[in-house]
């Protein structure tokens, strides 16, 4: 969203983006974050929200994503307030709403498996009068109902998935949304113990030069624990006994958050280990990295597919099938990409699709293009409703 709202200033706009406190603990301090991004962003407004009684997420028996929903529901009388006191003689002003959490990560935080997609789908068909079926199907039917859709993505990356958007098929009966692919936005820079041992013997069986940023995994049923936050991993108990010594020089493990992007365009970086978040795999694409997928869950399977079938810049680590990535598995996909004629092939493809994204980005590039005719179209439309 910071790299949407730098998007609006390089346009003139004045932003401001606003936000709800956070109502789990998280390890990575929401207050924290905004400051720092709030720092690296200075001609960006940040505002908050005043604080509200949240629901009780640990006492409740409701979904965490109904929970959440809830709070943003709480929130409607405060975001009002602030949009009235919002100078609404001022065309130039945009405000980006930043009330919309990954249910994912809220599933995660609270100990609650999340659902891959293909399965949530089936399990709402199955009971539509589940309250989580309702909830779903009304944001579906809404978000076919707005009047323009901006995506983080350029068209050559995602052409056919593009295409079938625009196209008359795609929701019989119903005309969607313009869609305006005005990516790639990506940053600039600035769970299970025993799986984590068999990644980390993989690394060093490997033979590689490694960066590896590790959590806390999640392994609590009580919710209650997910609300105090999450303490700093201890790498000695979570890893092979010696593998920190013995890889040392060549292998660098670090606690919690990472510079990504940095990290990416770093020119000794030859692939990247990913669980497959779009905004990773753009990130990875803009650096011109291959990449190794290890899914956890939600839309991280459809990503895969798109990544290692349809742009051809990825492999996969298919022990995620059966919930257990052994360490043969991820020592020889790691030599493959870095060493193997497959991977040479897999940097000469993300190599040429980050050219294309570059290109998407310049003047008069598509995503250039497209979002200025967005920024027409919402002008025309504030004309027909008379501003």
């Amino acid at each position: 969203m910071t790299e949407l709202a730098n998007v609006f200033l390089k346009h003139g706009y004045d932003v401001t983006m606003v936000l709800v406190e956070e109502p789990l603990k998280l390890s990575d301090s929401g207050t924290t974050v905004i400051e720092r991004t709030a720092a690296s962003n200075p001609s960006i407004s940040f505002h908050v929200l005043p604080s509200i009684h949240a629901p009780d997420f640990a006492a409740s028996g409701k979904h965490p994503f109904l929970l959440m929903l809830e709070l943003l529901h709480y929130y409607n009388e405060q975001f009002e307030a602030f949009l009235c006191a919002v100078d609404r003689k001022s065309l130039h002003s945009v405000v980006l709403d930043m009330f919309c959490i990954d249910a994912t990560d809220v599933c995660m935080n609270l100990g609650v498996p999340p659902m891959p997609a293909s399965h949530l789908i089936k399990e709402l068909l199955e009971h539509p009068e589940d309250e989580m079926f309702k909830a779903m199907m009304n944001i579906w039917k809404r978000n076919t109902e707005t009047m323009g859709v901006l995506l983080n993505t350029f068209e050559s990356l995602e052409s056919r998935a593009v295409q079938s958007l625009r196209g008359p098929l795609c929701v019989p009966e119903r005309i969607l949304p313009p869609i305006y692919c005005v990516g790639p936005l990506v940053g600039k820079g600035a769970k299970d113990e025993e799986k984590l041992k068999e990644i980390a013997i993989g690394f060093e069986r490997s033979g590689q030069r490694f960066l590896w940023s590790v959590r806390m995994p999640a392994g609590s049923d009580n919710p209650e624990k997910y609300l105090e936050g999450f303490p700093e991993p201890e790498l000695d108990a979570l890893l092979p006994q010696g593998f920190l010594e013995r890889t040392n020089g060549r292998g660098l493990v670090i606690k919690s958050w990472a510079p990504q992007m940095d990290v990416l365009g770093h020119r000794a970086t030859g692939a990247f280990v990913t669980h497959c978040g779009w905004n990773s795999v753009l990130e990875a694409i803009v650096a011109g990295v291959p990449m190794l997928c290890l899914l956890l869950e939600g839309e991280q399977r459809m990503n895969k597919v798109s990544m290692t079938e349809g742009m051809g810049v990825a492999v996969e680590l298919e022990g995620y099938m059966t919930g257990f990535v052994k360490a043969g598995e991820v020592e020889a996909k790691v030599r493959l990409v870095i060493e193997g004629e497959e991977g040479r092939h897999l940097r000469a493809r993300v190599a040429a699709l980050r050219e294309e994204a570059k290109a998407a980005l310049e003047e008069g590039g598509p995503s250039r293009v497209a979002f200025a005719q967005f920024l027409l179209d919402v002008d025309n439309l504030g004309k027909q409703l008379g501003n």
